[in-house]
Parts: C-alpha cells; sequence; structure tokens
C-alpha cells in the first residue's frame, strides 16, 4: 500500500483524541453542507418544473393578437383552421377575456374571465376531471366554470347562480348584469388558476363585452412545448401561416418567473454551500492538530527518506476521506430527507410552523426532482474546498526539521 494512504489511514483510526473529536465534528459538517445543498437544489429544480407543468397545462403555448393596440382578430375561423393543418398543433382556441365583477351571497371577486368556444375548452385546457359538474359549457347558455378557490370564496357549488357585472363603461351605453349558472369546478393545483380564473362561453362574454364579432387572441397548444426544436418549428409554421398578427410564446411570456427562480436557486446554493466551507475549516484544524500530535513520527518518516511530498500526501489523504466521508454521509441524509420530505412538512405544519402554505407558494403539495448536478455540484465544493484547506497544514508537516521534529 502507499504509503501517504497508509499512514493517513492509520491517523483516521478513533482514539480518544482531540483530534478524533474535531474529525467527527468535520465529517457531521460536511454531511450537513452537502445534504442542505442537495435538498435545496433538489426542491428548486421540483419548483421550476412544476411551475413549467402548471403553466403549460392551463395556459397557452403560444398567442396570437392583432398588431393594433385593442385590436380584434375577425377571421378567427378561417385562421384558426389552417393552424389546425400545422404538423405538432395539438388544440387552437379563438377567445376573449377580461376582468369581470362576480357577486354572490354578498360576496364579491373580480376574476380574469375566458370566454372559449365550448368544444375547444377541454383541448385548450386539459386541466383532468371537473372536481365537482362538468365542463359542458354548450349545455347552458348561461353556463360558467369557476375555480375551486374561486368558488369557496364565494360560497357557490354547481347549479348555483352567480352576477356577472361587465367591465365596460360608456357615456351613451350601459350594460345590466347577468345571471349565470355554475355547472362546474376545476382544481388545476395552483392557487393563482383556482382562485382567479372563470370560463364562459364566447358568445356570451362577447355579449356583456359589447362586441359584435372578433375576438382578442387565438390562443395555441402544441405537442412538444418543453423541447426547443420541435416547438420552434410549430412556431415557425404559426408565424407563416399569419404573418399580420403578433405572436408571442410561453417563454416570452413567463420569463420572469424562470428567472426569478434560476436566481433564487443559484443564491440559495451559494449560502448553503458556505456551511460546507465552514465544516471543512475543521477539516484544516484537524489536520493542524494532529501535525503537531505527529511531529516525531514525521521526524522519523523524513530521516528515514521519505520525501516531503509523500508527507504532504498523508495530510492531503487525511483530509479528503474526511471530506469523501462527509458527502456520502450528506447524500444519504439527503436521500432520506428528500423520502420522507412532504411528511416532514406536514408534521411541522401540525406542530404549528407552516412551512410550505399553498396560499403562498400556490401549490398543493411540495415539489421536488433529484438531478444529477444537484449532488455533483456540492460534491464538487466540498471535495475542492477540502483539498485547498489541507494543503496548509500538508506543507507545515512537510516543512518541519527532523532534527528538531525527532527531539520532540
Amino acid at each position: 500500500m502507499n504509503f501517504s494512504l497508509s499512514l493517513a489511514l492509520k491517523y483516521l483510526k478513533p482514539k480518544r483524541s482531540v483530534a478524533s473529536a474535531i474529525t467527527c465534528v468535520s465529517i457531521i459538517g460536511v454531511m450537513l453542507g452537502v445534504a442542505a445543498v442537495i435538498v435545496v437544489r433538489t426542491v428548486m429544480t421540483g419548483f421550476g418544473e412544476i411551475w413549467q407543468e402548471k403553466i403549460l397545462e392551463f395556459k397557452p403555448h403560444a398567442t396570437l393578437q392583432s398588431t393594433r393596440p385593442g385590436g380584434l382578430i375577425t377571421d378567427e375561423d378561417a385562421i384558426a383552421s389552417r393552424f389546425e393543418q400545422i404538423p405538432g398543433v395539438e388544440s387552437v382556441s379563438p377567445e376573449i377575456h377580461s376582468i369581470a365583477l362576480l357577486k354572490s351571497h354578498g360576496r364579491v371577486a373580480a376574476p380574469f374571465l375566458l370566454g372559449v368556444d365550448g368544444e375547444r375548452f377541454s383541448k385548450a385546457y386539459p386541466i383532468g376531471s371537473p372536481l365537482a359538474g362538468s365542463f359542458d359549457l354548450d349545455s347552458d347558455d348561461d353556463a360558467i366554470i369557476l375555480g375551486v378557490d374561486l368558488a369557496h370564496s364565494l360560497g357557490l357549488g354547481v347549479g348555483d347562480e352567480v352576477k356577472v357585472f361587465s367591465p365596460m363603461i360608456s357615456d351613451d351605453q350601459f350594460f345590466l348584469p347577468v345571471k349565470w349558472r355554475v355547472i362546474g369546478i376545476f382544481s388545476s393545483g395552483q392557487r393563482d388558476y383556482d382562485s382567479h380564473f372563470a370560463v364562459a362561453r364566447i358568445d356570451r362574454v362577447q355579449d356583456i363585452m359589447g362586441i359584435e364579432d372578433g375576438v382578442y387572441e387565438i390562443n395555441v397548444r402544441t405537442s412538444a412545448p418543453a423541447s426547443p426544436e420541435k416547438f420552434a418549428q410549430a412556431i415557425s409554421a404559426l408565424h407563416h401561416a399569419a404573418p399580420r398578427l403578433r405572436l408571442r410564446t410561453w417563454q416570452e411570456d413567463n420569463s420572469e418567473i424562470f428567472t426569478a427562480l434560476a436566481v433564487e436557486q443559484n443564491m440559495t446554493t451559494l449560502l448553503l454551500a458556505l456551511i460546507t466551507v465552514v465544516a471543512v475549516f475543521c477539516v484544516m484544524n484537524t489536520l493542524l492538530v494532529l501535525g503537531v500530535q505527529k511531529t516525531p513520527e514525521i521526524g522519523l518518516s523524513k530521516s528515514l527518506g521519505f520525501s516531503n511530498t509523500k508527507i504532504m500526501g498523508v495530510f492531503v489523504i487525511h483530509g479528503m476521506i474526511q471530506c469523501a466521508a462527509g458527502c456520502a454521509l450528506g447524500i444519504g441524509a439527503a436521500m432520506l430527507i428528500l423520502a420522507n420530505l412532504q411528511n416532514l412538512v406536514d408534521m411541522l405544519g401540525a406542530m404549528g410552523v407552516p412551512v410550505f402554505p399553498k396560499e403562498v407558494y400556490g401549490l398543493d403539495a411540495i415539489p421536488h426532482r433529484l438531478v444529477p448536478s444537484a449532488i455533483i455540484l456540492p460534491v464538487a465544493i466540498a471535495f475542492a474546498s477540502a483539498f485547498a484547506a489541507s494543503l496548509a497544514p500538508a506543507l507545515v508537516a512537510a516543512a518541519k526539521n527532523p532534527v528538531e521534529a525527532l527531539r520532540k
């Protein structure tokens, strides 16, 4: 066995000494740092993916509007027919939308009201089965579908009537409120949508908006919105099919969200990595104490002809072994935490410590997804820090004079 490795393993044997105690503290510190970074990066990755999934589930992948601000698209049916022939396009939905005022049981809400074609709704918004009722907007001329949180805030259920006030105000026209019947309630699993969206037939929304013909936008869903190459091909085809319309993609509409998530992930990782760096200083302390304790042995080794490089190797290997042990334990601890993450969150919530409230994050459960980079990055930081921290004690040990070391 290599001299440096053999001596490093010998020094690692547990003994009732200060060096052994500091070694244990160092390993635990590295373990906590690595585990914290892995868990945080895994959760942040899960956040990014769940946001993307929810956005792609409820929002259109591409939106086409008139180039005139507030302008209407009047030939929407012909454009929709052309779009539906494009490979990779799953659904096309001409829509009109506005903020509307809903009132029921003395409660008032101002959700985002979507006007869509009854037959196109399920394809344009594949949010699963209704939580209650149905999504058949053609079953009733005055049908409306509400998000679960919106319905709860208004005290409404399937079959109840809600009064809808038009947002249009003008000097020569007055829009009376209408009564629509709730036929369905949806749950997207995201509070922003569940509490701020209502859906009705496009012709009924046109009526309360005072629009005789036309739509505000044409929304398109594609088969591969997360595939850069396939999505780019679909977008290019849409642009060529309707060059006079302004086109926006889901990445453009939600760029701020994903940028904020990326910045938060990087900053959180950097701050938590400091835990690992601090723990690595304990590795340095261990090696400094070890260098003092083993001064006679170092002097004897040098007098027997072992080079300074081999002496340095003992301390560097000693430090790297500590780091490896801490990383292995940290990865194991992170796996254990992630396997029971939701249970831990629920337990803390039951104890009065809300960790992941839906009203803040807008999600039913804490998301997480483990990717290789979530493990590689903290382990790389730990090893780089441990190597740097091991060099100083190794240089100090190698610089010892063998004669003076033997006298001690």
